[in-house]
């Protein structure tokens, strides 16, 4: 029972993912990218974690964590660039 919720789930982050890069490719203005980017990015977490407790290994909760320190930095780093011109003053 457990393994149909992991798939379902996984097919529902995968379909997310799918509609992330719409926006990402459409959108109107550079912050929804930016904002379509870091939900692509919660979303890429959320995947690693369900692979993670289907595999049953404890490294993918490891590797969605880095995800997740990457993902906040590179999106603090492109609004600062969209907001400044500049990353590091």
């Amino acid at each position: 029972m457990i393994e149909a919720a992991i798939i379902f789930a996984a097919a529902c982050y995968g379909i997310a993912l799918l509609l992330d890069l719409w926006r990402i490719a459409l959108g109107p203005n550079a912050a929804d990218r930016i904002l379509a980017l870091d939900t692509m990015v919660i979303n890429v977490i959320a995947l690693l974690v369900l692979y993670g407790v289907w595999r049953g290994s404890a490294i993918y909760f490891e590797a969605a964590m880095l995800v997740a320190m990457v993902g906040f930095v590179s999106t603090v780093a492109y609004c600062r660039f969209l907001l400044r011109g500049d990353i590091i003053e």
